[in-house]
């Protein structure tokens, strides 16, 4: 084996496969990464067994092809450290050592077989429909901060995906909470699509967004039973669903939420966070005190002090209410507007908040007790 790649390709593609493969692996396999030169194109691949990575290179010159697996950590290290856009020369000079070579450097790193290396191919091909890729962002950032880290109820450790349908309008809805707050949103689909509800885990989310930041296409999307493929321009992602069953979320929804507060968004952004600021541990509440078009903030720990804060906002009824800052702060750094409008029943109930700018997002938040 033996091709010739452009510095800045290898070190994008490597940085993808870090956010897949395990620091910590028992098999030493799954800490490497499978570099496969052929048919005049590089094929990297990356997996922890939950989740395959495969991403190709196209402008890649292959002299001699040939696969192996080497080390994906110091891989990447060597790759970025060198000399951005220059040309590196890769080749397979023994079974065992593959040599990296760019300028004045040279480093031979040791290989695993590739023939070790656990890859299965499934056929996806039954279930699949495309979806815009700022689309799909857009549904992953809007709802992946309610994730849950309860590793005890693992059917919240991931969003849930499914086809709703509304006034003969197909959408493909988002939602995930972790039982103190939850984020609910949809994109309108073309048409009705085959498409079984699925929860994606967490680390495929993340994953996911780092593609589609940098990527502005089609991706297509196809599932089947304990698996989903995402297909974008260069990269395939590979992940097993969580098995379990969602919770029934339109219940928890607040249906008479009459109490209607209108405000700046980014004063109230700004306000919460500072107000928030003498708590060290952003456990403590910011309390909401309403009355008749004006909020003032407070946050008060026994051990680091108080702080106060009064905002001009729509607002006509009276009302005493305290929120986890953080869990404020993640909603309000998703909403598109220049407004959030946060709809309230009394102190014990949880609080709606939807955003002007788009309507097919909203927000629940739990208040906090005392």
């Amino acid at each position: 084996m033996k091709f010739n790649v452009n510095q800045q390709d290898l070190q994008q593609a490597l940085n993808y496969c870090q956010g897949v493969i395990e620091k910590r692996s028992t098999l030493p396999i799954l800490s490497n990464i499978l570099l496969d030169a052929s048919n005049s194109k590089l094929t990297i691949t990356a997996t922890d067994l939950d989740l395959i990575f495969i991403h190709q290179l196209n402008n890649v010159e292959i002299l001699e092809e040939g696969k192996t697996t080497t080390t994906s950590s110091i891989m990447y290290d060597i790759i970025r450290k060198l000399t951005s856009g220059k040309k590196i020369n890769l080749s397979l000079t023994d079974v065992s050592k593959l040599q990296v070579e760019s300028e004045k450097s040279i480093f031979n790193l040791n290989c695993i077989s590739a023939t070790e290396f656990p890859l299965t191919d499934e056929n996806f091909n039954q279930n699949e429909f495309i979806i815009k890729s700022k689309q799909l962002l857009k549904l992953l950032n809007k709802c992946k901060f309610s994730v849950s880290n309860d590793e005890t109820r693992h059917y919240l450790s991931g969003i849930y995906f499914h086809q709703t349908e509304v006034e003969d309008k197909n959408y493909l809805t988002a939602v995930a909470t972790d039982s103190h707050r939850m984020s609910i949103s949809k994109i309108r689909l073309d048409e009705k699509i085959e498409f079984d509800p699925i929860i994606l885990p967490k680390k495929t989310i993340f994953q996911l967004c780092s593609l589609l930041d940098s990527y502005d296409g089609d991706v297509k999307v196809s599932n089947l039973k304990s698996k989903i493929k995402f297909e974008l321009n260069n990269s395939i992602l590979i992940s097993k669903l969580i098995d379990g069953k969602f919770p029934n979320y339109i219940q928890v929804i607040p249906k008479n939420n009459q109490k209607k507060l209108e405000i700046d968004l980014k004063l109230f952004l700004n306000s919460v966070d500072r107000v928030a600021s003498v708590s060290l541990d952003k456990k403590d509440g910011v309390k909401f005190n309403l009355s008749n078009d004006t909020l003032n903030l407070s946050v008060n720990n026994t051990n680091s002090g108080d702080g106060k804060e009064t905002l001009n906002v729509k607002f006509d009824h009276d009302l005493e209410i305290s929120f986890n800052s953080r869990y404020l702060i993640d909603v309000a750094s998703q909403l598109d507007g220049d407004r959030v409008e946060i709809f309230f029943n009394d102190m014990g109930s949880p609080a709606l908040i939807k955003d002007p700018g788009d309507f097919d997002s909203i927000y629940v938040v739990m208040p906090m007790k005392g």
